[in-house]
């Protein structure tokens, strides 16, 4: 049996790690290779830096940070925002990062989703999906949450999948900072369709919003924020309650 994830965010902006609700109302969290230092050190299984504001300010990510923030840490780290071609992957895996998360210019080009794992490699390509209901589906934004597109997010991550991405980061819009628990039927939908794993982001407060995650929803993983951030909740806590609850967990 696969165990499932635990996972810590860090949207940063301007250098600092923030945190709103439903992509607002940002607010300061601290410096990123502190927090992330602190994450790896509770055993995060692995950690997200977003770079949240680079496509949008139209800049490339600030590698920089990634660079200090893999020297300090010995988990896994998936880094995104600002990703536009071959070449900017290229740096940040060579900054440190052991993944890639592409969601702007991934719904502009969708081909370079296949070019970058043919030449990179599925299991380091994470395309993100930031999804807010619409009807009887969830339309896709772009450029950190501000530029609606045309594109639902169920065919989005099918086609995802075909075009060669090795995980679906899915972001909630409607549940981000909330900490109402995260989406469960859009997280269902998304895990139901793709056999690649599926990362659930958005809305996590509660304990028990990471074991329905995982147990009514199909999570691979649950990634989380503001709760972590403003030590709400801490990674050993949710381990140790799922584990608990018999859910197959990394130590």
């Amino acid at each position: 049996m696969l165990t499932k994830r635990i996972i810590s965010c860090l949207d940063v902006k301007d250098g600092r790690v923030v945190k709103g609700t439903n992509f607002l109302n940002l607010r300061d969290a601290g410096d990123p290779v502190a927090i992330a230092k602190i994450y790896d050190q509770e055993q995060a299984d692995e950690i997200v830096f977003l770079d949240i504001t680079a496509s949008h300010e139209r800049r490339s990510i600030m590698l920089d940070v990634v660079r200090q923030t893999a020297e300090q840490v010995f988990m896994p780290l998936t880094v995104g925002g600002g990703i536009n071609c071959l070449e900017d992957i290229r740096e940040l895996l060579n900054a440190g990062a052991d993944k890639v998360s592409i969601n702007t210019a991934a719904v502009n080009d969708p081909d370079l989703i296949r070019r970058a794992a043919q030449r990179f490699g599925s299991q380091c390509i994470v395309v993100a999906v930031d999804a807010r209901k619409n009807g009887h589906g969830w339309q896709v934004f772009t450029h950190g949450g501000r530029t609606p597109t045309d594109k639902d997010a169920i065919p989005w991550v099918r086609e995802a999948e075909q075009l060669g991405a090795g995980e679906i980061l899915l972001t909630s819009m409607d549940y981000d900072g909330t900490k109402n628990g995260y989406d469960l039927a859009l997280t269902k939908a998304v895990c139901g369709l793709v056999n690649i794993p599926v990362i659930a982001s958005g809305g996590a407060g509660t304990l028990n919003d990471f074991y329905d995650v995982f147990h009514q929803a199909g999570a691979d993983a649950a990634l989380a924020a503001s709760v972590f951030h403003y030590r709400e909740l801490t990674i050993a806590q949710v381990k140790n309650f799922l584990r608990e609850r018999k859910v197959a967990i990394r130590p």
